[in-house]
């Protein structure tokens, strides 16, 4: 059966593109079709990761949105472009990154029963095993949709007290709307914080599972969000521990 993961954070800032795509990367590798949608429409830029270059975006989730293209028109088959070794094959749907249509967007919203549509459509029609949902950080109708219908809703925090506060408060609405699993993941955790300890520290907080920790990575920084980490440096100890929370997803 396909699985909707969601991934989530409450606040900008946190990787959460970034763990997206080496997450569902990490999971194509092992010989699944998965597929990524792009739904922070105000800010997109995981097809940077993908190296889909915008002239090549031709249709976006907002022209399915907007009634003028299918969801499959806007979905495009990244495996070559990020070095994916068969029989493992990644789609990305991006959302457009040109200024007047994100102005549209945010100015008059879209149908989210659309989007839920959409969804079902690219995992029947592209026969997906996985679907990855990387949503607009903060809490909307938009991002409720995405934890409501997930298999697995993935709370990315920092070790900060804002991150803290506002994933307290994402994990209760997730709670409230039944979410199915929920994991955590700790990102840019400095590297003088005992991980183990901030593992604990965090799970006994909310009462979840740390499917991860990552650690600040000078490395990561450096590839400036051209490629997918994970395939460029597959026995980097990053790599790794995406490599453990897959594991994990596919478990469930």
């Amino acid at each position: 059966m396909p699985k909707v993961v969601a991934i989530h954070s409450y606040r900008g800032g946190t990787g959460k593109s970034n763990f997206s795509a080496n997450l569902a990367t990490t999971i194509a590798s092992q010989g699944y079709r998965v597929g990524v949608v792009d739904t922070d429409v105000p800010s997109p830029g995981i097809h940077n990761l993908f190296c889909l270059e915008p002239e090549q975006m031709q249709k976006t989730l907002n022209n399915y949105l907007w009634g003028d293209a299918a969801i499959t028109e806007a979905a495009y088959d990244v495996s070559a472009n990020i070095g994916l070794s068969e029989p493992g094959t990644l789609y990305l749907v991006p959302s457009s990154i040109k200024a007047d249509d994100i102005a549209r967007i945010l100015k008059n919203g879209y149908d989210v029963k659309l989007m839920n549509d959409g969804f079902r459509t690219l995992v029947k029609n592209l026969e997906l095993d996985y679907l990855f949902i990387d949503t607009h950080p903060g809490l909307s109708k938009e991002t409720f949709l995405s934890i409501a219908i997930s298999h697995v809703l993935i709370l990315i925090l920092r070790p900060d007290k804002q991150d803290y506060q506002g994933t307290a408060v994402t994990v209760d609405v997730a709670r409230q709307l039944k979410v199915r699993k929920m994991l955590l993941a700790i990102n840019k955790a400095h590297s003088k914080l005992n991980l183990e300890a901030l593992r604990q520290k965090v799970e006994q907080t909310y009462q979840e599972s740390v499917a991860g920790v990552f650690p600040l990575s000078e490395d990561l920084v450096q590839l400036a969000s051209e490629g997918v980490f994970c395939v460029k440096y597959p026995e980097h100890p990053i790599s790794q521990e995406f490599n453990n929370v897959a594991r994990q997803i596919i478990a469930n």
